[in-house]
């Protein structure tokens, strides 16, 4: 007579894999959150400099001007639709309502901030983002 081979996994052996699986998720979701974050640094980044270009393009073709720019609601003036942006720049990573408000300063921030999103010197034409220190990092949250 032979003997029927049980071919099926036992508690144990699904147990093992379940562990595994969550050891594994536990190393790699964090990553992901970090990617997220990464990405929206780099976004902003990226609309700072196309912003910083902008500016510079517009002083040079207004004979030494820079744009008229008004501290709220994120109304870059002549920057906005004349062939510079289409629409106002996002600062992602300070995301929400605030993230196109313009304030007008003349340093970068030195605490995070969610009030605004972008900081305008319209004297020396410089642009920085909020919640960046002067050498375009962000600043750590408290």
């Amino acid at each position: 007579m032979r003997r029927l081979r049980n071919t099926a996994f036992t508690l144990v052996e699904i147990l093992v894999v379940v562990v595994i699986l969550g050891i594994l998720a536990a190393i790699v979701v964090p990553q992901y959150s970090r990617a997220t974050t990464d990405a929206k640094t780099q976004a902003t980044i990226d609309q700072l400099v196309k912003l910083r270009q902008a500016v510079s393009v517009y002083y040079v073709r207004n004979g030494a001007r820079f744009p008229t720019v008004s501290a709220g609601d994120g109304s870059w003036g002549e920057i906005i639709g004349d062939g510079y942006f289409k629409y106002a720049p996002v600062n992602m990573h300070v995301g929400g309502d605030n993230a196109t408000v313009i304030s007008i300063g003349n340093a970068p921030d030195s605490s995070p901030t969610t009030s605004y999103g972008w900081i305008y010197n319209p004297n020396t034409g410089d642009v920085w983002a909020a919640s960046f220190d002067a050498e375009d990092k962000p600043l750590p949250t408290p």
